[in-house]
């Protein structure tokens, strides 16, 4: 989870609120860091999963609230006053056109994880809706903040099952992708944001704002260049782990070990309860061990889908495990 920032962090009046610059570039070294803690764990140096379960999945959140958020402030900031279309379309082409790259780049690296609605789609789109409300009373984008939360949260329908609308969020059977950030409930960050910036410019607060340090040079440098450092930063970290898996290879999984939670995440997706995946998952390993199916099972030479030896275990271990 990541991302970028529609520029320009000024105020309605003439001084640059370079905190909101050093703000932005301490995010990214969060994406960074959550990035990194993603690319340790694709090649093996870290538990499967690590990344996107437990207080890393809500560290991504948090990295990707606070990038929408700035979003919201930005439009605010730089067109609260009147929108400024030449510089808007040119900063949302340069989104846009990152985004496609990203989605072309990720379809041919990735596979089914590619990336086809990420925090920088996400940023295109928002920001683009946003422009609706930077002249609204705030009450009014504060409700409307409310409202994506809540379909985000129950407005889901097997209606947005298909791929043509996945980028809603709304669809009931969600698709895998390695950064998926769709509008709801997403937009609700971009929202809080304009709101913020609304309330800061009623009350005078901008001018005391940009007043404040904006942090080392470098932070703020990062945050006026952000899309810059999304582009470049995933590469250059993927490169060095790999270069360090030559020198220092990480340890072999366990393959029991593997497929236990392998096995465990795909029955509780399905709908069942945990203690029932516990015993299914431990009866289908004892079986696939004692029949030699494991190892090929793992390598791929057996597609459990089309394997009888597989289906049958799999049926007996479903009825002992009621």
């Amino acid at each position: 989870m990541t991302a970028l920032t529609v520029s320009t962090p000024t105020s309605s009046a003439s001084r640059r609120i370079t905190l909101l610059d050093g703000l932005r570039g301490l995010a990214l070294i969060a994406m960074a860091s959550y990035h990194f803690t993603w690319d340790l764990e694709f090649f093996g140096y870290v538990e499967e999963g690590t990344a996107v379960s437990g207080p890393w999945k809500y560290y991504a959140r948090g990295i990707a609230s606070t990038f929408l958020f700035l979003v919201g402030v930005s439009l605010v900031l730089a067109h609260g006053r009147g929108i400024r279309w030449q510089s808007f379309g040119k900063r949302l082409g340069q989104i846009a056109a990152a985004a496609v790259l990203i989605s072309v780049a990720t379809y041919f690296t990735m596979g089914a994880g590619w990336i086809f609605f990420g925090i920088l789609h996400a940023i295109a789109v928002t920001s683009l809706a946003g422009l609706l409300f930077v002249k609204l009373p705030e009450v009014v984008t504060l409700a409307a903040a409310l409202g994506c939360l809540w379909l985000g949260a129950y407005g889901h329908s097997p209606l947005f099952d298909t791929p043509a609308l996945w980028w809603l969020g709304l669809s009931e059977t969600l698709p895998r992708s390695n950064d998926y950030v769709p509008v709801f409930p997403w937009f609700a960050a971009v929202l809080f944001g304009i709101a913020a910036a609304r309330l800061a410019l009623r009350f005078g607060w901008t001018e005391r704002l940009a007043g404040l340090p904006g942090g080392p040079r470098l932070l703020q440098w990062a945050g006026r260049h952000s899309l810059i450092f999304y582009l470049v930063h995933q590469p250059v970290l993927i490169s060095l782990v790999y270069l360090a898996s030559l020198v220092a290879p990480p340890p072999a999984p366990d393959p029991a070990l593997s497929y236990s939670k392998s096995c465990q995440r795909s029955c509780v997706a399905g709908g069942n309860e945990a203690r029932f995946c516990n015993r299914f998952c431990s009866c289908t390993l004892e079986k696939l061990q004692q029949q030699q199916l494991l190892a090929p099972l793992q390598s791929g030479a057996i597609i459990p889908e089309q394997d009888d030896r597989v289906l049958k275990l799999a049926r007996e271990c479903t009825i002992a495990s009621p």
